[in-house]
């Protein structure tokens, strides 16, 4: 008979039996090197090189995990739903108009002034604007940016999906960057930080800077969501604790009626997501020279706005609110102002500026403390990915290119060089070759025997049940409920 091949060899570890090639531990290996000697007529044989990324078990799909990939699958739908409910409801029942219409229009309006104060129904305005972002970026993506990613040649699932996650980014942080920017260019403190504190409590604002304010707390807390729904990062906390506080510094500031800094800020944050994203979706498109020029640009613009201009922020709110603001507490409207008076003892009137555009707003040099430690902090993270920025500024300047290092967590998924039926197929070859030859002899009738033969049902092994030990790549609804957070392997 012919010989059989004695070994196989395969990346990274050796085995030497088969039978190892499938352990019941839920693990997979980077290779599989079984070794197979006959007694004579050793032959060699060598099988291509297979690598498989060692991966954890997955449990199965839970309710929370269900509801959450459903809910994920259905943006759009959902988003849709609710808001053609909502414009039914403002048609066809005009006694519900008088609530509906909080969710489309500007609430508190002052007809004498032609302004619009803060209040609690604003809340309304944001929830509406939170699911418009929700279905508007899913739709976006979806139909618009993900095709034009196809056509530009981005390559893979996961580069068209970044493709298009950082091109709504760009889109939006343009359109509301200009708005911002009309909004300083028409102020008195664009150059002159001290005019950010006077005329204090102004309990006032125009409608467009109203508006403004609303509809960016609203982008901001959906983005909450959407960094939990993109890939993660290796930054992802840092990224979710930045949201967070971002959110609630917008949410003090339009409450104690410090929305001249808050369109400042916004202003400064978004310069550097002007040129960042694009950068982002040339690199998947391909166009690595166009990237570096972009990202070099990027650097220049990051350091001055969030490392110059934004400590001169910080700076005037530790040096010019004490000099431009009598500490104290507030009531009443704009034209008939009482104060300042002594904070009551308890501290409910720390919201009530929240929920009534008349009650009592104070200000002291604690609630100056607390938006200031706010502000630091997010220094403190910006410096963090600063020093990630220079590590890439150092690749591209020896040669490399300018990839993000805040690399996907789970992108690493697609380095996975075998499918299921692949390696299955490999596993079968093995064992197959490891399976000693038949012993073939021809006797006549009398020879034959069945003494000894045993066919007690304890002689038979029993087979395992369970799945092969290799882990193979999960399915897509895995990755997603990954993605969003809601599987607990991740």
């Amino acid at each position: 008979m012919s010989g059989i091949p004695a070994s196989v060899e395969v990346q990274h570890e050796e085995l030497n039996a088969a039978h190892k090639l499938l352990p019941n531990n839920g693990t997979s290996y980077g290779g599989i090197a079984p070794n197979f000697s006959q007694d004579a007529g050793e032959e060699e044989c060598t099988v291509r090189t297979m690598t498989v990324r060692r991966k954890s078990k997955r449990k199965e799909d839970g309710p929370v995990e269900i509801i959450c990939g459903w809910i994920v699958e259905h943006q759009i739908g959902l988003s849709v739903n609710l808001l053609i409910l909502l414009s039914l409801t403002h048609l066809c029942f005009p006694r519900a108009r008088r609530h509906a219409r909080k969710f489309f229009e500007l609430s508190y309006y002052n007809p004498t002034s032609g302004e619009y104060r803060a209040g609690w129904n604003d809340a309304w305005m944001v929830s509406f604007w939170i699911v418009v972002f929700t279905g508007l970026r899913a739709a976006v993506m979806e139909y618009i940016f993900i095709p034009v990613a196809k056509r530009g040649g981005a390559k893979g699932q996961r580069e068209q999906i970044r493709f298009a996650e950082q091109a709504w980014l760009a889109v939006y942080t343009t359109t509301f960057w200009c708005v911002g920017v009309y909004l300083l260019w028409n102020s008195d403190y664009l150059f002159n930080f001290t005019e950010l504190w006077t005329n204090w409590p102004n309990r006032e604002m125009d409608g467009l800077r109203k508006w403004y304010i609303l509809v960016q707390y609203a982008f901001w807390l959906q983005q909450i969501l959407v960094v939990n729904l993109e890939e993660r990062r290796k930054d992802h906390w840092q990224m979710l604790a930045h949201h967070i506080v971002t959110c609630a510094l917008i949410f003090t500031s339009y409450g104690y009626h410090q929305t001249k800094v808050a369109n400042l800020i916004l202003c400064t944050m978004d310069s550097v997501d002007l040129v960042f994203p694009l950068a982002k979706c040339l690199k998947y498109l391909g166009y690595t020279t166009v990237c570096d020029v972009l990202f070099g640009l990027f650097i220049t613009i990051w350091f001055v706005t969030r490392h110059v201009f934004f400590c001169m922020i910080c700076y005037s709110v530790w040096a010019d609110i004490p000099a431009n603001i009598d500490y104290g507490c507030y009531s009443g409207q704009n034209g008939s102002i009482q104060g300042p008076f002594p904070p009551p003892d308890r501290l409910g009137h720390l919201v009530d500026p929240f929920r009534n555009p008349e009650g009592t707003v104070c200000f002291n040099h604690k609630i100056k403390w607390g938006f200031l430690s706010a502000l630091l902090f997010l220094q403190f993270l910006t410096l963090v990915w600063f020093t990630m920025i220079v590590k890439v500024a150092i690749r591209v300047l020896k040669g490399g290119d300018a990839d993000d290092v805040r690399s996907d967590d789970e992108g690493d998924d697609e380095e996975e060089l075998l499918d299921e039926k692949s390696l299955l197929s490999a596993a079968e070859q093995i064992e197959e070759m490891a399976a000693p030859p038949p012993y073939e002899e021809e006797v006549g009738v009398e020879a034959i025997t069945l003494k000894g033969r045993k066919c007690g049902a304890k002689h038979y092994k029993k087979g395992s049940g369970s799945a092969s030990g290799v882990s193979l790549p999960h399915s897509d609804r895995k990755e997603l409920l990954g993605r969003i957070g809601c599987d607990k392997g991740v």
